[in-house]
C-alpha cells in the first residue's frame, strides 16, 4: 500500500506569486470578449465574463486544491489559503449571480416578438415627443440602435430595455471582479511584506485578510 506524500511547502515568494496569479486571473474576466451572434448583440456586454468566468473558477480551484495539498500552517500561509478561499468562494457566487442574470435576460428578450411600431408606439420616439421623427432616425446612434434590434427582432425601445440590463449586469461582475483582484493583491502584498517569523501580528479585524475582511463586511451590510 502506498501513501502519498505531502506536496512541497511553498516558499514565500511563491505564496506571492500564487495570490498575484490569481488575482491577474480574476481580473481578466472583465476584459473577456465572446462572439456575439448578431441576433443576439444585446447579449455582448455579458457573454464575455460569463464564458471566462467558470475557466477562472476552475483554475482558482485547482491553485486552491494543491496549496492545501501543501499542508499550509505558518501565518503567512494561512493567511494565503484564506485569501485564496475567499475569492474562490466570491467569484464562484458572483458568476452565479451573473447566469441568473443572464437567464433573466433571454426572458426578457423573449417577451414581445419585436413587431413593427409605428412612430407614435415607438418608445424611442416617445421618449422625445417634441423632436421630429426624420431627427430622431437621422441620429446615427439611434439608427443603429434600430437596425441591431431589426435584427434581433425587438423594437427600438425594447432593444434598449435589453441592452441597458445587460450593462447593468456586466457592470456588476465587472466590479466585483475588480474588488476580490485588488484584495488578492493587497494579501500578497501583506505576505510579501511579512517579517521572517511570519506575518506581523495586528490586534483586531486588520489581522485577517483583505478579501475576508470584505465579505465580512458585506454580510453586515446584509449584501
Amino acid at each position: 500500500m502506498t501513501t502519498s506524500m505531502p506536496q512541497k511547502v511553498p516558499a514565500r515568494h511563491d505564496l506571492v506569486e500564487l495570490l498575484t496569479e490569481a488575482a491577474h486571473e480574476v481580473a481578466d474576466i472583465r476584459t473577456a470578449e465572446y462572439p456575439t451572434p448578431p441576433t443576439c448583440s444585446y447579449l455582448h456586454p455579458v457573454l464575455g465574463p460569463l464564458a471566462a468566468g467558470p475557466q477562472a473558477t476552475a483554475r482558482l480551484s485547482d491553485r486552491l486544491e494543491a496549496f492545501v495539498g501543501t499542508s499550509p500552517a505558518t501565518p503567512a500561509e494561512l493567511l494565503a489559503l484564506a485569501s485564496l478561499a475567499s475569492a474562490l468562494g466570491w467569484l464562484t457566487e458572483s458568476l452565479s449571480d451573473l447566469t441568473g442574470a443572464v437567464d433573466a435576460l433571454c426572458t426578457q428578450a423573449g417577451l414581445p416578438d419585436g413587431s413593427v411600431l409605428s412612430s407614435a408606439e415607438d418608445p424611442l420616439t416617445a421618449q422625445h415627443p417634441r423632436v421630429d421623427e426624420e431627427m430622431v432616425l437621422g441620429s446615427p446612434e439611434l439608427a443603429s440602435i434600430r437596425r441591431a434590434a431589426e435584427t434581433s427582432g425587438l423594437t427600438p425601445g425594447h432593444y434598449v430595455e435589453v441592452l441597458s440590463s445587460a450593462q447593468l449586469a456586466a457592470a456588476r461582475i465587472t466590479e466585483e471582479c475588480a474588488e476580490i483582484s485588488e484584495g488578492l493583491l493587497e494579501d500578497a502584498r501583506q505576505v510579501a511584506e511579512a517579517t521572517a517569523n511570519g506575518v506581523r501580528v495586528v490586534d483586531g479585524p486588520d489581522s485577517l485578510p483583505r478579501l475576508v475582511r470584505t465579505l465580512l463586511a458585506r454580510l453586515e451590510a446584509g449584501q
